[in-house]
């Protein structure tokens, strides 16, 4: 376990931020050379249009990867999407086994969220995607695959975009489960699997890689065995980059095991008809008006990304809130609700986050840590959380942005902690 826990850690440690390094290395690119952010198959490859108006099926499918606003930016247009991503660059990708629907083939699906489809990429017979994550089960239902092209992110974020994928991921992840909680229909989530295997069934090459899984559906005591052909490879971007660092990070973090824990479903108690909106106008940010915002609010958001996370492949993340302006709140750090030291940290956050005025000017500054087993389960969960925190700040009328950028070392220093620090937000008016 403890070579384990030494070889994720290895490539934290990598990708880690310092003052020094970012003045070295700015990081500046040429947007025009930007590979394209969205995957299609072939035209001959059958598809379905998703009714998401009049059709519930689809809905929820629709939903977990919708484009809900189109902007224009010196001649480019920037489709936003109900997961947040790290430079809007959406390395995500989601792909869903479909059995046992009604009106719907039996068989392995791409979401083709530009046109918002479903393209039929493999149709099962006595096979399934159950063979490498549940061998022993089959789902009548969704099962959900969550894949990163990630060259999408690596062009801007180079090394340290392996943390963005696992993030992006999450934040998938989360989009999913909003769209679940929204149609009535419990999911899981779903890490430790044969992942490089599933790799290669589905022809990804070493350009794309499978992430996690949720699943939505009813499991049955039947074993299926694995697909029994490849997948046709098809890239996800125009062009590409090879990235050795990334792609052996992936290897090595897949075949880890994650800590385990007895699956718990979260208690949500949002309106839906007001929750539907936060995740229809979810958006990142950018800039903060230094208010004020209530302690009933703070609360209330605190408790909802405390929720329980519904997978059995877990890892502990803990919670740093650095209040700036909650009415009744001391000023300071607070590691959960327990004020660590008292303060105006608002300059110092915005220092660590790399200058950004986001983590200064906001209400709360919060940091994800976590003493993790699976590094790359542990950004995901991150993630997840982060998407979480997203739709509980929206759904109040707060405003919020993921920072992935952050002086690691100094962070842990100011937090007060030994543990990596995987993501960092604010929140605010």
């Amino acid at each position: 376990m403890q070579v384990n826990k030494i070889t994720g850690k290895a490539y934290h440690d990598a990708t880690k931020h310092s003052y020094l390094s970012v003045q070295i290395d700015p990081n500046y690119v040429d947007s025009s050379t930007q590979p394209s952010s969205f995957k299609f198959y072939p035209k001959f490859y059958r598809r379905i249009s998703l009714d998401f108006l009049n059709n519930s099926i689809h809905s929820f499918l629709w939903l977990t990867s919708a484009i809900t606003l189109e902007k224009t930016y010196k001649n480019t247009v920037d489709k936003l999407r109900v997961n947040p991503s790290a430079g809007a660059l959406y390395p995500t990708e989601i792909y869903v086994q479909i059995r046992g629907i009604q009106g719907i083939v039996d068989g392995i699906y791409h979401i083709e969220v530009e046109n918002n489809c479903l393209v039929l990429i493999y149709e099962l017979i006595d096979d399934g995607l159950e063979g490498y994550i549940l061998p022993n089960n089959r789902i009548i239902g969704f099962i959900f695959l969550i894949s990163c092209v990630y060259y999408r992110s690596s062009w801007k974020y180079k090394d340290r975009s392996i943390r963005y994928c696992w993030l992006d991921s999450g934040h998938h992840l989360g989009a999913i489960a909003a769209s679940a909680f929204l149609h009535d229909r419990d999911i899981q989530l779903v890490f430790d699997f044969d992942k490089l295997a599933l790799n290669a069934d589905l022809g990804f090459e070493n350009k794309e890689f499978i992430t996690a899984c949720a699943i939505s559906g009813n499991v049955q005591d039947k074993k299926v065995r694995r697909l029994r052909l490849k997948v046709p490879f098809v890239c996800g971007t125009d062009y590409f980059e090879q990235n050795q660092f990334i792609e052996e990070a992936y290897k090595e973090t897949a075949l880890q095991k994650s800590c385990q824990q007895e699956i718990k479903h979260p208690q949500l108690s949002f309106d839906k008809d007001r929750f539907s909106q936060a995740v229809w106008n979810r958006r990142s940010i950018r800039r903060f008006e230094k208010q004020f915002i209530s302690q009933e609010l703070y609360f209330s958001i605190f408790q909802e990304i405390r929720q329980a996370i519904p997978t059995e492949s877990f890892e502990s993340i803990e919670i740093y809130a650095v209040v700036h302006r909650v009415e009744g709140i001391k000023a300071g750090l607070y590691k959960g609700t327990h004020l660590v030291k008292e303060g105006n940290f608002s300059e110092k956050t915005g220092y660590l986050c790399v200058n950004q005025a986001i983590a200064s000017y906001g209400a709360v500054t919060w940091f994800f840590v976590s003493n993790y087993t699976n590094y790359q389960t542990a950004m995901q969960i991150a993630g997840f959380l982060g998407q979480r925190l997203y739709l509980a700040s929206n759904y109040w009328g707060i405003h919020c942005s993921g920072i992935g950028a952050y002086y690691d070392d100094e962070t842990q220093e100011f937090l007060e902690t030994d543990k990596d620090v995987l993501y960092a937000m604010a929140i605010g008016i």
